[in-house]
């Protein structure tokens, strides 16, 4: 009896669930189509009378946007809700992003597709038969760093420090071991979570100093929020000051700079540093603009774009880069 009353009070969700994975606009189900989905799945028997009435409960007790063969003259379909559902492209998006993501160690990629993917009907699944994840070489071997991100995101709430142990590759026996840089624990206040170019990093001050620096949270381990509150006078406008004067991340006191600039490097110039810059045409072929950044950071830029930027002032960072031109064997 009580078996029964289970089956009873269950059709609701059996009719949704077979709604939700083989119904959409081009796949309309018919009440009795419907009726003979929920028998072969839950072994349960209904008729379609009962099917339409618990159609009319979704829809009208709670709120389930189902077209029904009143409308369409074909058969019952679920639409997604434009306010609180994904759409096909915006998962497709997110599983793209999380396959390329480095961060995110192979088997987690396969774990959050694998959710994302249940948010899709079977149709839908089948023009993604045969994904994989892409790239998985590039991918960090570091199981910890979506703990890491959510302890940090707690501890920034919190206004709490934390600590941890911050590592590196390094080549043993010809093979790469990712170990820790020092035997140092390293304790940080936390400000902010920013990714820049495909990797997430904490901005933070370290304690005994007093200057914001960029950690990379992929290579924390044994990540732990600790009972110290912050302490340091660290205000959002210096925080976002720092992030505007960071090229890829690399942090220290930014120097005001004036660069040239091939017309071919604008798109490259604007997606690293943003459009909110004074950009100004210096001739036909170049362009110029003013920057304030870190000048270790531009230093390694400058030189994977060699020929293509000049810099203009000041003399003193001119003269470092020649330097550093005329000691590379390399060159």
């Amino acid at each position: 009896m009580e078996s029964k009353l289970h089956e009873k009070n269950g059709n609701v969700l059996y009719i949704l669930n077979i709604l939700k994975k083989y119904s959409d606009e081009d796949h309309p189900l018919t009440a009795e189509e419907i009726t003979n989905m929920v028998r072969d799945e839950y072994d349960v028997d209904n008729d379609p009378r009962t099917i339409r009435r618990n159609i009319n409960l979704l829809k009208e007790k709670f709120g389930y946007d189902i077209s029904t063969r009143k409308e369409n003259y074909k058969g019952y379909y679920l639409n997604r809700d434009y306010f609180t559902d994904l759409d096909v492209g915006e998962i497709r998006t997110i599983i793209d992003t999380i396959s390329f993501a480095p961060y995110i160690t192979k088997e987690k990629s396969r774990r959050i597709i694998g959710k994302c993917m249940d948010l899709l009907n079977d149709y839908e699944v089948e023009k993604l038969d045969d994904y994989k994840i892409v790239s998985d070489h590039i991918k960090t071997l570091n199981e910890e760093v979506i703990n890491n991100i959510e302890d940090i995101y707690d501890a920034i709430y919190n206004n709490k420090k934390i600590t941890f142990t911050y590592n590196h590759y390094v080549l043993d026996s010809n093979k790469l071991v990712f170990k820790p840089t020092s035997n140092e624990i390293r304790i940080i206040s936390p400000y902010k979570i920013i990714n820049s170019i495909q990797e997430f990093y904490v901005i933070g001050v370290k304690k005994g100093e007093n200057k914001l620096k960029t950690y990379r949270i992929d290579r924390m381990t044994n990540l732990k929020i600790l009972d110290e509150e912050i302490n340091n006078n660290i205000d959002k406008k210096e925080i976002q000051e720092f992030i505007d004067s960071q090229i890829s991340m690399f942090g220290g006191k930014p120097i005001d700079i004036s660069i040239k600039c091939d017309n071919s490097m604008l798109d490259n110039v604007v997606e690293l540093l943003g459009r909110n810059l004074n950009y100004k045409m210096y001739d036909d072929t170049h362009f110029k603009v003013d920057i304030s950044v870190n000048e270790e950071a531009f230093i390694n830029w400058y030189l994977r774009n060699l020929g293509r930027i000049e810099v203009l002032k000041p003399l003193s960072l001119k003269e470092k880069i020649n330097k550093k031109l005329k000691e590379n064997i390399y060159e």
